[in-house]
Order: structure tokens, then sequence, then C-alpha cells
């Protein structure tokens, strides 16, 4: 065997390792926050009894539900909860700058969304939802077997604790390719790099009729900028260095650019219908999936 196919081989048997310890994450952390079902709470085509209602001008006399009216004077219609299955498409930014983690206590940037993207996946697709991902990659379908898709082709980038791809970006742009129309959507990254491309990317689906989530995920470090004195600042990818004396001068006009970006996010989301949350990797990862997954049900 010749040593690229070793080291493919290699590499495969490792990406294969990782893949239980992100499924066992995800599925624990999926069963904290919903237990169930996921209610859409609409009302449509379906089995499930969702509640009763008054009648009101324009319904036939076929919706109404005799056995109900006949205990009170009032006559009423039996809803049904919509069960009609959505597409969700997903994009979770595996660019150099999402591996970076200020506490090796922490996870990184990348493994926070990696595990909250599949979490996600995990309470839609078996709630009938179709999950995919945006492009062409993977287009969105149900089943057992789709998660387990997600979980390979989230697990492509590079691996934690490896040198990063020489080729691999600073900062991610998002995938607006392939939206199916009127599907739902979800964006988790660090939005750190060129706005132009966020907002591309959103006005281009919400012409599609496509809403969803934007998931700003950050490392503490990121958020508080605790450096003082002589400090080198690189990025992931080593493209961008800046050398300086006094790191706490810094602070002030980099934390405003930072609430900057974050308002700039959430006039994007709000113009093209999109809701918008951010997340640190200190943080509970529960309430950063129950908040997007409660964030899903709204943008429907």
């Amino acid at each position: 065997m010749s040593s690229a196919a070793l080291h493919l081989r290699s590499r495969a048997e490792a990406e294969a390792a990782r893949l239980p310890p992100l499924l066992a994450q995800a599925e624990h952390l999926a069963g904290t926050v919903l237990l169930g079902e996921h209610g859409r709470r609409r009302a449509g085509m379906g089995d499930d009894f969702w509640q009763y209602r008054p009648v009101m001008p324009g319904d036939s006399l076929r919706m109404i539900d005799w056995r109900r009216s006949a205990k009170s004077d009032a006559q009423f219609v039996r809803q049904r909860e919509w069960q009609v299955a959505q597409s969700v498409m997903m994009w979770v930014d595996t660019a150099s700058s999402m591996h970076f983690s200020g506490d090796a206590a922490l996870p990184s940037k990348a493994d926070r969304a990696r595990v909250l993207a599949m979490a996600l996946a995990i309470l839609l697709i078996r709630s009938g939802e179709r999950v995919g991902l945006t492009g062409t990659d993977l287009p969105p379908r149900r089943g057992e077997a789709q998660i387990l898709r997600l979980a390979e082709m989230f697990l492509r980038d590079a691996p934690e604790g490896e040198a990063l791809d020489d080729g691999a970006p600073d900062y991610g742009v998002p995938e607006a390719r392939a939206m199916l129309p009127h599907a739902r959507a979800v964006f988790m990254s660090d939005f750190m790099g060129d706005f132009e491309a966020v907002t591309a990317a959103l006005t281009k689906a919400a012409d599609r009729g496509v809403r969803g989530l934007c998931l700003q995920v950050l490392d503490p470090v990121e958020e508080a900028f605790p450096f003082k004195g002589r400090a080198i600042f690189e990025s992931m990818g080593g493209t961008l260095r800046h050398d300086t004396k006094k790191a706490d001068d810094l602070k002030t006009r980099y934390l405003e650019r930072l609430a900057e970006r974050r308002a700039q996010l959430k006039d994007l989301c709000r113009a093209t219908g999109w809701l918008f949350g951010h997340h640190s990797t200190s943080q509970s990862a529960q309430s950063a999936l129950l908040w997007a997954h409660r964030a899903l049900g709204h943008s429907a």
C-alpha cells in the first residue's frame, strides 16, 4: 500500500473515531432540551389534534365538530396541528477563525457550533423535518441515516489540535447556494469576516422566501479583550498579524467595533426577516440550543 493510501486510511480512521463522540454529545444535548415531538402549533393538515375554536364566517358545515358543539350553545371547529415537513438548510462555519479557543478548558468555536448544529438537526429530523446543508453537498432529507451524513460533513474540516490547511480562509463566507424556496435556514459562525458576504447571502436567501436564524458564536476572550502590555495578535490562518506594545489601548476601539458588527448583524437579520442570536462558548450549550429551536418555530 502506498504512503498516500496509508495516510488517507489513517485520516479516515481518525475521522471515524470522532464521529461517535460528536453524536453522543449532540444526542445528550438534544435530550436535555426537548422530549417528544417538536410541536409546530399551526393549524393545517395533520393527524394530531391541537385545539377547538369557535366557528367563524367562511367555515363549512363539514368542519364543525358536532360532538363538541353539543356540549354548549356555541359551535366549534376541531383544528389539527400542521404536520407538513419543512426543509431546514444549515451552514456551519469551518474557517480557521472558528478553531480559536482562549482557554484549554473551553471548546473551540467550531466544536461548539458543530455540537449545536448536530443537536438541532437531531431534534428537527426526529420531529419529521428534512435537514440538509446549504450548497450542493448534502440536500435536505429525513431519517436517521441523514443524521450520520450530517455528522460526517461537519467533521470534514481540520481536526482540533492539527495544523490547519494552508488554503483554509481566515474567515468564513456564508453559503447560500441551492437554497430551496420558502425553506428555513440556520447560519452558525463568528461572523467576523467580510460583512458584505453575509449581506449578500441573507439577501439572496430572503429573495427566495427563506427565513431563518443567525447564531454568532464567540470565545469569551474575543468578547472581553483582556490583553495588556506587549502583545502579538495573529489570525488562526496566519495571514494577519499585529504587534503592539500597549494592547490595553486597543480595548475600547476593539469593543466598539465588536458592538458595531453585532448591531449590523441584528439590523441585517431584521431587514431580511431572520432572527439573530449570540452565544459565548463559556455559556450553556443547552440555552443556545433552546433559543435556536424556538427561533426556528417562530421563523416558520
